[in-house]
């Protein structure tokens, strides 16, 4: 209400010298901006939304404060008020797509019996609720609001801080029983520490709900074949005592991981779990000052999960953690590949 009363402000509600045709190209320019902002969001991050769905569901409640944030302060600036809005219309549109696609993920897991039709329906009447109450609530505040700018931006600051943290627990109590990559790193590094197995409660509540912008060794999943090996030699060094349907290769201190179409959803749990210690390694070389080529340390990683991983994944199925599917970031691309006969 406070966002949308200062941008019928700034647009020339209630000013004489306004013009219909002035307001009407500012709006058309926010809408179209976040039309292209939600255009090139969906194409950048679209297959993050499912794998790291706690986190995007926090982006979207953060970037929806700023944008209002930015709508209430637009007036205030008159030469700036068609860019600063364009620019609130973009964070807007981002958090559209991120917060639909985000909200589809939580109601996948929360629909235990097949029932999402259920369970959207009770929560889009859930949302109607909360906001048929937001709506009486801003008609006792707007006489209080209109022309005093300083209650306004007050009240903004402490319904943000509420709405941020009421958010921050909501995601926080959210257990998922899938493996996204942020929750079997930590499962797999805690069983490589200790050999201990954790709960989906308890690495859920390890799991980080903030965007991570640097990665110590990044690890880019279902890439294309020239992304792992680009010879014969290499595709035999990766052959090397490999029966596997997957490839892992390192290339600019990047791990890629390349699929055969009939890998299981275990492969791909593997593929991972391997690709973690190919990590733990290349990070103690590099501390250690260890000089080693990339494919010792990743035929060093296949005979560690020789010997890991059957103990590891039923520690995971009796730790009660969904093995029938994952929500791992795995992008689109799938390969054939045939060693060399000698």
């Amino acid at each position: 209400m406070l966002a949308t009363q200062a941008s019928l402000k700034g647009v020339g509600v209630g000013d004489q010298e306004a013009t219909v045709t002035a307001a009407t190209i500012t709006w058309l320019l926010k809408d179209g901006a976040g039309m292209l902002g939600r255009i090139i969001f969906a194409w950048q991050k679209g297959s993050k939304l499912d794998s790291e769905a706690k986190k995007w569901r926090l982006v979207a409640d953060i970037l929806n404060d700023v944008a209002m944030f930015m709508m209430i302060l637009a007036p205030h600036f008159p030469a700036y008020f068609t860019l600063i809005v364009c620019i609130a219309g973009i964070f807007m549109s981002i958090v559209g797509v991120a917060g639909g696609a985000s909200r589809a993920a939580l109601t996948c897991h929360q629909a235990r019996r097949d029932n999402m039709a259920d369970i959207s329906a009770k929560d889009g009447s859930q949302e109607t609720l909360v906001n048929l109450a937001g709506l009486l609530v801003s008609l006792v505040l707007i006489p209080f609001v209109t022309d005093n700018p300083q209650l306004t931006i007050s009240l903004f600051f402490l319904f943000t801080i509420l709405h941020l943290f009421s958010n921050y627990k909501a995601v926080r109590s959210v257990v998922m029983e899938t493996f996204s990559e942020a929750r079997l790193l930590i499962v797999m590094q805690q069983y490589l520490r200790d050999r201990q197995i954790l709960s989906p409660e308890e690495a859920n509540q390890r799991e980080p709900v903030f965007l991570e912008f640097r990665k110590s060794v990044p690890i880019k999943l279902g890439v294309r074949l020239d992304q792992v090996v680009r010879s014969s030699e290499e595709l035999n060094l990766a052959l090397k005592n490999n029966d596997m349907p997957f490839l892992i290769g390192v290339r600019n201190g990047c791990i890629y991981v390349c699929l055969r179409p009939d890998a299981s959803v275990r492969d791909e749990i593997r593929a991972m779990c391997q690709a973690v210690c190919l990590s733990n390694l290349m990070t103690s070389r590099e501390s250690a000052a260890q000089q080693q080529s990339h494919w010792e340390m990743v035929h060093e990683s296949h005979e560690m999960m020789e010997t890991l991983f059957k103990p590891f994944i039923k520690g995971v199925e009796a730790a009660g953690w969904d093995m029938h599917r994952t929500l791992l970031d795995w992008d689109e691309w799938r390969v054939e590949w045939k060693a060399k006969s000698n």
